[in-house]
Parts: C-alpha cells; sequence; structure tokens
C-alpha cells in the first residue's frame, strides 16, 4: 500500500478559490472511499498549503489512476487550478504497518 501526497502552495489569498475548484474536478475524480481521498489545509506552517492525500495498491494503480484522473479533469485543473498555484510537490510514501 503507498500513500501519495500531492502539496501545492496556493497564492496569497487564493485558497477558497482553489478549494472550490478542487471540490469540483473531485466530482469527475474516478477515486474510490478504498483510496481514502482526504483534502487537507495548513493550521501551521507555510501559509495557504493544500494537501491532496490518498491511497493506491502500488505505484501502477496510482499511474493508471493518474492518467484517467488527468483525462477527466485535464482543463480545469490546468486552466482553472494551476494559475492559482506558486509552487507543489509530490510525496509517493509506503504504509509500513
Amino acid at each position: 500500500m503507498i500513500i501519495v501526497r500531492d502539496i501545492f502552495q496556493v497564492k496569497f489569498g487564493r485558497m477558497k478559490e482553489a478549494l472550490e475548484y478542487w471540490k469540483e474536478m473531485a466530482k469527475t475524480s474516478p477515486l474510490t472511499q478504498e483510496n481514502h481521498p482526504r483534502v487537507l489545509t495548513d493550521l501551521t506552517g507555510q501559509y495557504y498549503t493544500l494537501v491532496a492525500e490518498s491511497t493506491f495498491k502500488d505505484l501502477t494503480d496510482f499511474e493508471r489512476f493518474f492518467r484517467t484522473e488527468m483525462a477527466a479533469a485535464g482543463d480545469l485543473y490546468h486552466k482553472k487550478f494551476v494559475p492559482l498555484v506558486d509552487s507543489g510537490r509530490r510525496e509517493i510514501f509506503t504504509l509500513a504497518g
């Protein structure tokens, strides 16, 4: 089992708008409850941090999801969400317990 975290630094003052687009993209997402999709925002640390966290069986499962996800939310993601983001990164962990 792996946990994938996509971490975005949203532009100052644009978190509400970014969350609205993220929720809109989630409506077309192929993620299921077994993927345990969660959206997290900062309470402390670097301001305007948005984290999308999901679980997958393995990297192959994640890659399959990613191709489907980008097909489903591509325009909304690239035209609406990305302009609200200063930077981002992905972290992938093995669940060890």
